[in-house]
């Protein structure tokens, strides 16, 4: 049954966040932390963006389905991704 789960994405995922934010860019005002973790051999693009609002600290998480063979390319990729998000969305991020 495990083989079934697996082949259609049924099983749990298990997630390995690297130890801390490998990178961070302050953008406009927001922090994007670079957080990508290994998957199925490769590190998938996942990052944390944060900013403070009304004495707040507000934080969005967001996972790519982009996947890189080395973890310093999925680290810059995040913050281009972040870059891009906070852009095209600003504060209603967080919304």
């Amino acid at each position: 049954m495990s083989f079934l789960k697996s082949l259609f994405g049924l099983g749990d995922k298990v997630e390995k966040p690297a130890a801390g934010p490998l990178k961070t860019l302050e953008h406009r005002g927001f922090t994007i932390h670079a957080t990508p973790y290994q998957e199925g051999g490769q590190y998938q693009l996942c990052g944390v963006i944060e900013k403070e609002i009304d004495g707040e600290l507000k934080t969005h998480r967001f996972v790519r389905a982009d996947r890189f063979p080395g973890v310093a390319e999925a680290a810059d990729f995040t913050l281009l991704k972040g870059q891009q998000l906070i852009d095209e969305q600003g504060d209603m991020i967080f919304k």
